[in-house]
């Protein structure tokens, strides 16, 4: 079975994606700086194995020492890469800070550059390796208040591109997803930061064609898709899963 890692995993999209990875076999490192959530992931009694590392994505040994870790854990292989992690502040602009910019783009976007710098080898030993990275429908619109985390998901499909084109040679893909609204903790700093987040909520899930946000499970299985064989023709690409918000 393949060997992953999945930064950003213990909790939302992330941990479903590592549940589900187990479920198939695969054994999956988790990297995170949540450490009790992490740490109860793992426990879960699934056929794959699993181990949780504690890091700080948005330093800047991190990412590598994440990924160094779970070469440790693979027996000196890595097949998968799944960078999640992620932060989004909302706050009106006026507020921002230089601190509030510099650990959104380090933890977005820097992160997933240095983590995918440190695993092009191992995944390229590998004969089939593949980076995904939670990029979001906010790459594509903005919304008021988020301007680091709209200009670190847009800044991750440049990214996408640019190694996908780079890794190609030696057979690793490098793919997006784009999840719109997604039902997790992830966006409470978003709601509180409405005049009325009740009625914004209502307004937001009236423009979804399928009528709900998604949950993660909704996300993990198009991760799983991109990082099988089947889609072993398919790199440099955003997959957008939004229950259909930004195709009206």
């Amino acid at each position: 079975m393949s060997t992953a890692i999945v930064l950003g995993g213990a909790s939302g999209i992330g941990a479903a994606v590592v549940r589900a990875l187990r479920q198939q076999g695969d054994g999956v490192l988790v990297a995170d700086h949540n450490v009790r959530g992490g740490k109860a992931l793992v426990d879960e009694q699934l056929p794959g194995r699993a181990e949780f590392f504690d890091c700080d994505l948005a330093t800047a040994d991190g990412p590598a020492l994440a990924v160094e870790a779970a070469i440790r854990f693979g027996g000196g292989k890595l097949h998968t890469l799944f960078y999640n992690a992620g932060i989004l502040t909302a706050k009106p602009l006026a507020e921002w800070t230089l601190a509030d910019w510099d650990r959104s783009t380090a933890v977005n976007l820097r992160g997933a550059f240095l983590a995918a710098q440190a695993a092009a080898e191992p995944l390229r030993a590998s004969g089939r390796g593949r980076i995904i990275v939670t990029a979001s429908t906010g790459a594509l619109r903005g919304h008021a208040g988020m301007p680091a985390y709209h200009a670190t998901k847009a800044g991750l499909l440049g990214l996408v591109r640019a190694l996908a084109d780079e890794l190609a040679p030696g057979g690793t893909t490098v793919n997006a997803i784009c999840p719109g609204w997604i039902d997790t903790p992830f966006n409470d700093t978003f709601w509180e930061h409405q005049t009325n987040p009740k009625e914004a909520l209502a307004s937001l899930v009236s423009r979804i064609p399928l009528g709900r946000q998604g949950a993660p499970l909704d996300v993990a299985g198009a991760v799983l898709f991109l990082a099988s064989p089947a889609a072993a023709y398919i790199t440099g690409q955003s997959l957008v899963i939004d229950g259909g918000y930004t195709a009206v």
